[in-house]
């Protein structure tokens, strides 16, 4: 009786070890690279009023855009973005960003939360009061937010926030234009 009851038992956990499974999701279930590509909506303060002087607008400039995520590896990733902020300009004042930078994904939480963390490079082409002039002014953007994806495919940008720097910004000025802003956006997995 005590022997069959020990064969009874052994297998039970046999069966049992055979049903539990180590791993919930393979490990390796795919590469790493993956291409993003969506759009956003952007609201900016452009810290420029008239007048060559840095200051706060009254008006905020809203705008359309672009961005491209590239995933090479966890840790290694790049993001390029264009936008485009041309509505409810104050006295033809507007600004178009073109930049390109790393991105660094911070934790994912809830298994679909993924904030970020950037510093993008490129420049902006900003026209001044009254179609006066324009320049194309370098720019360096620091910024971050947070991702959410809904399914395999599709990622909800839910904040994306951004502080640029735009040195040397007018010819007759030595001095620096900080815009920022924040945008909303989603995107689609290409591969």
């Amino acid at each position: 009786m005590r022997r069959s009851a020990c064969v009874v038992l052994s297998l039970m956990m046999c069966a049992g070890a055979t049903l539990a499974r180590a791993q919930v999701q393979p490990t390796a279930k795919r590469g790493t690279l993956s291409v993003r590509v969506g759009a956003m909506g952007s609201g900016f303060q452009p810290d420029y009023a008239g007048g060559g002087i840095a200051q706060a607008s009254p008006y905020r400039l809203f705008g359309a855009g672009a961005y491209v995520d590239v995933r090479l590896r966890r840790w290694v990733q790049l993001e390029a973005e264009g936008r485009w902020l041309r509505f409810h300009q104050y006295i033809n004042i507007y600004q178009d960003n073109y930049l390109i930078g790393p991105r660094v994904p911070i934790h994912t939480f809830l298994g679909r939360v993924t904030p970020y963390g950037k510093v993008l490079f490129g420049f902006t082409h900003m026209n001044f009061e009254y179609n006066e002039t324009d320049c194309r002014c370098q720019t360096i953007a620091y910024g971050g937010g947070a991702d959410v994806k809904l399914d395999n495919r599709w990622t909800l940008r839910a904040v994306d926030f951004e502080y640029q720097q735009l040195p040397n910004w007018y010819q007759l000025q030595n001095s620096q234009l900080h815009p920022y802003g924040v945008s909303v956006g989603i995107s689609y997995r290409i591969f």
